[in-house]
């Protein structure tokens, strides 16, 4: 059996498809260390500036100083849960204006185990093509049937609504809000207006826009006034927080629901109470002050041509991609090839993710040089 992994690993390798975890020495705002190395990170979801932040890490702790254990060592149904994680939740919830809301331990966790569990046997979820791959792993675990409709094409979603919805019980209509790897974003006015025509559900994922879009930080339904027609709302606090964890808000009913039904919220250990404590002191006390900061990186975005701080540069082939990496780290710059399966065959790229400290003529420069190695 081993001689079958160690040709898969050379079938990778030949394909350029290999990854590898990078030995950073340290991060410091938007630098990485790699190989005595001092570059440019572009490849963060540290969209904020808050993680591996020397003065706000002490601000915090100073703040807290030793009321908050370093683990919970227990799932939150058994012990390990304390007031805290209802502070935050309570928090998320009022924020969004929703009834409710859970903690999960990460995006991973918290699109596995929703989407595993809000359809079952009978029930059908449409799910937009370049979704997650967290959404589709959950998606897959439930013993719902699921349809992909072409990314962000609301006729061919209708047309499915039309021809399926009908044979099925419950139905529930998952998106991104920012895709991910595409940097593009989902139409909610539409989604919206197809889930009350079709009875369904809206579930969709602010992972990449929690922390940066909208008044207040809430995400691309708070941008477009949108909020209260979404049911259930997922986003996390290991990107634009700086933390770790994740959440999902909404409607009572459905929080309960899956309290009791997402078996990875149930059968995990929950993340450590300073975990918590850290992402509500982010949230209460500096994400309000960041309006200014997260305009001018978005607006940023769309100079290089984005509907977001996120940037793809597509380069096509898997060893192309890799080699401009290279080319990008030998100019100062930190950045990663994103290939199939990840993305789809032929399209592999680099990801751009600006953050509040990445100025124009850096952004710009990493462009060209990317550009000229095509």
């Amino acid at each position: 059996m081993l001689e079958y992994y160690s040709e898969s690993l050379d079938s990778l390798k030949q394909h350029s498809h290999l990854r590898h975890i990078k030995d950073f020495s340290r991060k410091d705002h938007k630098y990485i260390y790699l190989k005595n190395n001092k570059l440019i990170n572009l490849s963060s979801n540290n969209y904020l500036g808050f993680a591996d932040n020397k003065e706000i890490t002490k601000e915090f702790l100073d703040y807290a100083g030793d009321k908050y254990s370093l683990g919970s060592a227990s799932a939150r149904l058994l012990t390990g849960t304390l007031p805290v994680y209802n502070e935050l939740e309570d928090l998320i919830s009022c924020m969004f204006n929703k009834d409710a809301a859970l903690l999960f331990n990460s995006g991973y966790h918290a699109n596995v185990g929703i989407n595993s569990c809000i359809a079952e046997r009978g029930d059908v979820i449409f799910s937009d093509k370049l979704n997650h791959a967290s959404i589709i792993d959950g998606m897959r675990l439930s013993q719902a049937k699921f349809f992909r409709y072409p990314h962000n094409n609301m006729p061919a979603l209708e047309n499915l609504l039309i021809r399926e919805r009908k044979n099925f019980n419950n139905a529930i209509i998952v998106s991104e809000s920012v895709f991910s790897m595409d940097g593009d974003i989902a139409d909610i006015n539409k989604l919206a207006e197809l889930k009350e025509k079709y009875n369904c559900l809206l579930v969709l994922d602010e992972a990449h826009a929690f922390g940066v879009f909208g008044q207040n930080g809430l995400g691309v339904t708070e941008t477009l006034g949108l909020t209260e027609k979404v049911d259930l709302i997922i986003g996390t606090f290991g990107k634009a927080i700086g933390s770790m964890g994740a959440f999902a808000t909404g409607n009572k009913i459905l929080i309960d629901y899956l309290t009791n039904k997402a078996r990875s919220f149930i059968f995990s250990t929950s993340l450590p109470p300073v975990n918590i404590a850290f992402s509500k002191w982010i949230i209460e006390n500096k994400l309000p002050y960041t309006f200014e900061k997260r305009m001018k990186m978005l607006e940023l975005g769309h100079k290089a041509g984005s509907q977001s701080h996120i940037i793809p540069l597509i380069i096509g082939g898997n060893k192309e991609t890799v080699d401009t990496c290279e080319i990008l780290f030998q100019n100062g710059y930190f950045t990663l090839p994103i290939r199939p399966p990840t993305v789809p065959e032929g399209t592999s790229r680099i990801r751009i993710s600006l953050t509040t400290d990445i100025n124009e003529k850096e952004l710009f420069d990493a462009i060209s040089l990317a550009k000229q190695t095509k």
